[in-house]
């Protein structure tokens, strides 16, 4: 396997994600998704390809590391409003490019399933 480019959910697993807590990360964003009916209705592995080939979801986050931090929580099965929290942390100076990563986000084919988003930003 020397040489090739790994899957992209393999690229990531051995990506040191940045800790959260920065000094240098005064920005953050808290972004409560919630998908379609639709969405959980595909099959698994065609959620899969939509996430991974068609929306590049993975790929696309790690071009942001180690500038962007950030924590996923999955919470679907817990009868709460939302399937995913995710929090974001980044340096001012990185707030750009944080703009950048959401907007790219928001225009894959994967974005067409999310029935409802709250964007919560905090600085410090």
């Amino acid at each position: 396997m020397r040489g090739e480019a790994l899957p992209s959910a393999a690229r990531l697993a051995r990506i040191v994600q940045p800790v959260l807590g920065r000094s240098e990360s005064t920005r953050a964003a808290l972004i409560p998704v919630r998908k379609s009916a639709a969405w959980w209705d595909l099959a698994q592995d065609e959620r899969r390809q939509i996430f991974e080939e068609r929306s590049r979801h993975v790929s696309l986050g790690l071009r942001y590391l180690p500038a962007i931090a950030r924590r996923l929580y999955h919470c679907r099965d817990m009868g709460e409003p939302f399937d995913f929290l995710t929090w974001f942390e980044y340096a001012e100076d990185d707030a750009k490019r944080f703009e950048e990563l959401v907007a790219e986000l928001r225009r894959s084919p994967e974005w067409e399933f999310v029935e409802r988003e709250v964007d919560v930003r905090l600085a410090r």
